[in-house]
């Protein structure tokens, strides 16, 4: 199973309170493990405009006021950029399924503050990972359901409608889940 470029979407009770209404991109998996960028939880006291000063990166273009996002619990220090693929890094961008990119070196940043960035982009501090079969074990413990990795569930919905919009595109209500899982 490779669930790259599949949304990772929290199941109610899942046991991890980090985790709580989380959709994560996952940006890669196979054997050797996972790794997604959660794309509905902002950062509270930080702005890309803050990031951006703290780079010593002049900011030219309307970026200042874009939300910093929580991308996961792994390296807080690291930014992650989730963006069109209208966008590819002098440096090195990792292209993704569903016309979507990933950029983790500082030019992007830099592209966007002068306005010349993708259409549109997440930016993360973080990650989350997984490591061989540790996510597989997850979903079939019930902790989480998938869906798929869109750009209209990544970047449209504000940032707490995604985990409702996930499920929708599902067919699921909220409702009807149960923290349980069972075998039939």
């Amino acid at each position: 199973m490779n669930l790259t470029g599949q949304m990772l979407v929290a199941m109610p009770g899942m046991g991890d309170p980090r985790f709580e209404q989380t959709v994560i991109y996952l940006c890669a998996h196979s054997d050797e493990g996972a790794m997604g960028l959660t794309v509905n939880k902002p950062a509270t006291d930080l702005t890309l405009g803050e990031v951006l000063d703290k780079l010593d990166i002049d900011l030219t273009g309307p970026a200042s006021g874009l939300t910093v996002h929580v991308g996961g619990p792994v390296e807080m220090g690291r930014g992650f950029v989730l963006h069109t693929d209208d966008y590819e890094s002098k440096l090195e961008t990792l292209a993704l399924p569903g016309g979507l990119g990933m950029t983790a070196t500082q030019d992007i940043l830099e592209d966007i503050a002068a306005g010349d960035g993708p259409e549109k982009a997440l930016f993360m501090l973080g990650y989350s990972g997984w490591g061989p079969g540790q996510l597989e074990a997850e979903i079939a413990q019930n902790g989480w359901l998938t869906c798929d990795g869109t750009r209209e569930l990544i970047f449209d919905p504000n940032d707490d409608d995604k985990w409702l919009a996930a499920l929708k595109s599902l067919g699921i209500d909220p409702l009807g889940l149960s923290s349980t899982a069972g075998r039939a």
